[in-house]
């Protein structure tokens, strides 16, 4: 079977963004553990790259060759979510202690903890493969609408996703039972339909300029996040009732995307998500320094995460430039 990856710095990128975000970002993952347990740290590390970014790079390769567009890969981010919370690590299920903690008894029902259900999905969806991707696309736009990976390495990118998730879900206790993953499974394939239904103009955004500047679309990118720590409050007060927090989050999602297909114009679309995703990565400012403070070494990644979100405006900066500049201006025409 040939294996062909090309180009492979976009590839490695999109490795290592999708883990970097939802783990050591958020300090799921504690960085720490690279120097207090070096091989524990890189076992894991690899694990989430093959779990995190093999899912983005199959979504990725999906909206690619069936020209799909955002609606799809947020639609796939959610079965993703599905896939990893619900069926190899099963937290969906779990009846108490962290990660879930108060969402075990808040929104539970059924064996299932459907509040957190609801906020794990879209945050896999959004902040696990949509920032990712988006991301990727902004570094590399050259090939951001170009296959990277040939039917043998999709294969093997599929392959150990799959075998990652069946291989843990089969270790990890409170599983569910076969009615409730049957139910899941069902939302995951409707999820997957809904994605090859959709059309790649879904979520398309308006001609012409945007109507909010750039602290408007920053903030605009911080209200998943906002409503999720919203969330974590109702769940600490168990008020009010899981079905009103449900609607909340939901309603302030659909009305992000709501804004953004009003707010946001096709010119210099590039500065528009530029500005979105350094909102998404902002917002998790206060957490690293007010919640996840004592996890050593987060702050760190933080910097660094900050530092290429900088160096990637800078270099926006730099291509707008060089395209707004006639031919001749900088340099005499070729003759």
């Amino acid at each position: 079977m040939r294996i062909l990856i090309r180009p492979r710095l976009p590839v490695l990128a999109l490795l290592l963004f999708t883990p970097t975000i939802p783990e050591l970002l958020t300090g799921s993952t504690p960085i720490s553990e690279l120097v207090y347990n070096p091989p524990g740290f890189v076992i894991g590390y690899l694990l989430d790259v093959a779990l995190y970014g093999g899912g983005a790079l199959l979504i990725r390769e999906f909206a690619v060759q069936y020209r799909k567009g955002w609606a799809s890969i947020l639609l796939l981010g959610a079965a993703y979510g599905i896939a990893e919370e619900g069926f190899e690590v099963h937290t969906f299920f779990l009846p108490s202690g962290p990660p879930v903690n108060a969402f075990a008894t808040y929104g539970h029902a059924f064996g299932v903890n459907w509040l957190w259900a609801l906020g794990l999905a879209s945050f896999h969806a959004t902040y696990s493969i949509a920032l990712p991707i988006l991301l990727t696309q902004l570094w590399f736009p050259a090939v951001k609408n170009v296959r990277w990976l040939d039917r043998g390495s999709l294969g093997l990118v599929a392959g150990l996703f799959l075998l990652e998730v069946v291989g843990f879900g089969l270790i990890v206790p409170h599983g569910p039972s076969p009615a409730v993953a049957a139910f899941f499974l069902g939302v995951a394939a409707t999820l997957i339909a809904l994605a090859w239904w959709a059309p790649a103009n879904l979520l398309a955004p308006r001609p012409g300029p945007a109507r909010l500047g750039r602290l408007g679309l920053g903030l605009a990118g911080t209200l998943f996040w906002l409503a999720w720590l919203i969330l974590l409050f109702f769940a600490a007060l168990h008020s009010p009732p899981a079905i009103v927090a449900a609607a909340f989050f939901v309603l302030v999602n659909l009305g992000t995307l709501a804004l953004l297909l009003r707010t946001v114009g096709t010119v210099d679309l590039e500065r528009s998500k530029y500005y979105f995703a350094t909102g998404m990565l902002l917002a998790l400012l206060p957490w690293d320094i007010i919640i996840e403070f004592a996890v050593p070494g987060i702050l760190v990644v933080l910097a660094v995460v900050l530092y290429f979100q900088y160096r990637l405006g800078q270099r926006l900066a730099a291509r707008s430039i060089g395209s707004s500049v006639p031919a001749g201006v900088v340099s005499p025409p070729a003759t």
